[in-house]
């Protein structure tokens, strides 16, 4: 059985991803792909986490695990998401990371399911926006706290993908950034879930409907319908002609007012993750879904 477990991250997701394949699970089941209703798992799984010390479970603890989770009585494979899986916001950062406790924490989870094939899937997001999301996301208004020690210009999610790989080496890892999620939605879909690459899913473009306005998504709608692309790479093309003619800028901007942040800091910040993006790709044992 394949095991798909997406992590977030923090201020990536917000269930999005969780959401769109609960709404398609009847089609994905035909797969034998089972998405779960998350109350049937998380606060489980995190539970399960804080009490393991990193060994495998047994035959029995895996299974009754298993049985806790599923609602039928086979699957092919089983989609999991959470961004508290790792860590609550509050801890994650630390230690000059983003999120620290990364490679104990794959290894637990590895160690839950050691005899099924587990993939491990984040979405990575610019510090310079990120940062600024987490801080509101914690709920504090003290910068240097929040920072917890850390250098944002410092701040690479390339350790915490390695961190990752360190703590289950056998696990394959897929990773795409959050910034570019509009254009990769359907991609990032299907390798989550796992479907046949013909199966139609339904709600594909809910994530464009956040951040575009109703003409825009009235016009790319009829569009798409009237003008099938036959690749994803011309439809990425049609959808980000789209978006930039009708995103809601507020949608997609992101206010920072954090002390020291000046124009020349944010480029800084973002030159740094479009080089850490870069690294990241080239990873071993690392998948890299980009536009």
């Amino acid at each position: 059985m394949q095991i798909a477990i997406h992590f977030g991250a923090h201020c990536t997701d917000g269930d999005r991803l969780i959401r769109s394949l609960l709404k398609n699970r009847d089609i994905l089941s035909k797969e034998g792909i089972v998405v779960p209703g998350t109350g049937r798992y998380r606060q489980l799984l995190r539970k399960t986490m804080q009490a393991s010390d990193g060994s495998l479970a047994s035959p029995d603890a895996e299974q009754a695990l298993l049985d806790a989770i599923l609602d039928v009585d086979h699957a092919e494979r089983i989609v999991l998401s959470y961004d508290n899986f790792i860590c609550v916001p509050q801890r994650v950062l630390a230690q000059g990371m983003i999120y620290p406790m990364m490679a104990q924490r794959a290894k637990i989870y590895a160690a839950m399911f050691p005899g099924q094939d587990c993939e491990f899937f984040l979405a990575v997001r610019n510090p310079a926006t990120f940062l600024p999301s987490l801080m509101a996301k914690v709920e504090t208004t003290d910068y240097q706290a929040f920072l917890n020690g850390c250098d944002p210009l410092m701040l690479h999610w390339s350790e915490t993908v390695i961190a990752m790989r360190e703590g289950a080496p056998e696990v394959p890892v897929t990773v795409w950034c959050d910034e570019d999620t509009p254009l990769i939605w359907p991609e990032v879909l299907r390798e989550v879930s796992g479907h046949d690459p013909f199966t139609v899913l339904d709600g594909t473009l809910d994530i464009l409907a956040d951040i575009m306005t109703p003409e825009g998504m009235s016009r790319l709608t009829t569009y798409l319908s009237e003008n099938p692309p036959p690749t994803e790479v011309q439809r990425r093309r049609v959808v980000s002609a789209f978006l930039s003619k009708f995103a809601r800028p507020e949608a997609v901007e992101v206010e920072v007012d954090l002390p020291g942040w000046t124009e020349d800091y944010l480029s800084e910040l973002t030159d740094n993750y479009d080089n850490d993006v870069e690294t990241i790709a080239r990873l071993p044992g690392v998948t890299f879904i980009g536009p």
